[in-house]
């Protein structure tokens, strides 16, 4: 930084975009700041050269210095309204974040903010930063810790009935208690969540949140179908507003035609006009697993789990329905293999399904517990038996009706005869 400064002027912010080098631009803007005017046209031209400059900082990925920035205008924010530092502030901490591997840099930054505002008792901004940390501590698996952040923030902003921050923090406590597995708080957030977003008006983004945590909520409970309508209407929110999300809520509407065995539905997803918009790998990805499940193949759903191990092991929600996807598949195998059977080796249809005997053998052993199909192992002989499946003859439960009439008809008598012996 030059120790001479510039006028803030119009020609002074002109001057810095016409700059030659980004490094210079920085210098000019910096300088202007410098400028001791507080006149109201001065301190709006400032204004525009920390946004220039913050935007600037972002491009070169000079993160350190946008956290200096932030400490340095911190008398500069006592010149002007808060509503505006709100936003100066905010603006540089997204700023950052933009930045690739700055997550512990945005922690760091945002617990130094939260200290000065509770120090210049700016409620209003404060409570925004928070959250925001909130998010950051999840983000990186701190979970104890973003738990009592919240905790205590959500008693503050019900106080204080800021619906519109209530619906973040809501959902973001919501997407925590998932993270810990513990799907009934998750749930009560997301419902408290929704109960804030249905008494204000809630932006499209914001909303297309909150339908894809149901929709996440709804799936994890195995209720595939209401999850796909909510991802439908999370995919329809983003798609609007060219949301990079939108191709993840369209991923998980595959993954949930997958789990309820439409997997067929998925090429036409994909085909469809919104569907073409969005391919690339993370479709690629659950074709590639739809196709294994219409085969009912399990070497076909392995080499998709090779090939795209960054788009289904890596994200967290498909990987969770991954196994259960698994043990499906590798049923649906079972059972296309014994089908011509009566009587058959383990070890062949460990050889034919290529897993090991055990497993295939522990397999069986449940799926008949299970009842999903009818037959016994024969342990010595190391066979399978298949039964034919039982045909219901209507006579039992004729029968058991029969007698449960006579039954009733039996204790009606008795019950006359006592009063006539009475």
């Amino acid at each position: 930084m030059s120790s001479s400064y510039l006028p803030a002027t119009t020609d002074s912010i002109a001057q810095a975009l016409e700059a030659k080098t980004p490094s210079e631009a920085v210098s000019i803007l910096y300088r202007v700041l410098e400028n001791p005017a507080s006149a109201p046209d001065a301190l709006r031209i400032k204004e525009q050269a920390i946004t220039n400059l913050s935007d600037l900082l972002r491009q070169e990925n000079r993160a350190e210095e946008l956290r200096s920035l932030l400490t340095q205008l911190r008398p500069f924010f006592a010149l002007i309204p808060k509503a505006k530092t709100a936003k100066i502030v905010r603006g540089i901490i997204d700023d950052v974040a933009k930045i690739p591997g700055t997550s512990d840099l945005q922690i760091s930054l945002c617990k130094e903010v939260v200290q000065w505002t509770r120090a210049e008792k700016r409620t209003f901004l404060r409570q925004r930063v928070e959250a925001k940390l909130a998010a950051l501590l999840m983000e990186n698996k701190e979970y104890s810790e973003a738990l009592n952040l919240l905790s205590g923030l959500i008693k503050e902003v019900r106080r204080l009935d800021d619906k519109l921050l209530l619906v973040d923090i809501d959902l973001l406590e919501s997407k925590l208690h998932f993270s810990l597995r513990n799907l009934p708080k998750a749930k009560a957030s997301l419902t408290a969540a929704r109960t804030a977003a249905n008494a204000i008006y809630v932006p499209p983004a914001q909303q297309g949140n909150i339908d894809l945590q149901s929709g996440i909520l709804h799936a994890e409970e195995k209720d595939y179908k209401t999850g796909y309508s909510y991802f439908f209407e999370a995919f329809e929110a983003f798609n609007a507003l060219e949301d990079p999300r939108a191709v993840f809520s369209l991923k998980y509407m595959l993954l949930c035609k997958i789990m309820v065995s439409q997997a067929d539905d998925v090429a036409s997803i994909i085909s469809s006009k919104a569907g073409l918009q969005y391919v690339g790998p993370e479709l690629d990805a659950m074709k590639a697993v739809a196709d294994a499940h219409a085969k009912r193949s399990l070497k076909l759903f392995e080499i998709a789990l090779r090939d795209f191990k960054a788009q289904l092991e890596e994200d967290p929600i498909v990987h969770r329905h991954l196994s259960s996807l698994y043990d499906t598949l590798l049923e649906q195998n079972l059972c296309r293999l014994i089908e011509p059977f009566s009587r058959v080796e383990i070890a062949h249809i460990a050889e034919l399904i290529e897993l090991p005997v055990d497993h295939v053998e522990k397999k069986l052993s449940q799926m008949i517990l299970d009842k999903k199909f009818a037959g016994t192992l024969d342990q010595g002989a190391g066979c399978l038996v298949i039964f034919d499946d039982p045909k219901t003859d209507a006579i039992f439960p004729a029968t058991l009706e029969t007698i449960s009439n006579i039954g009733k008809v039996v204790d009606s008598l008795y019950v006359r005869s006592a009063k006539i012996m009475a």
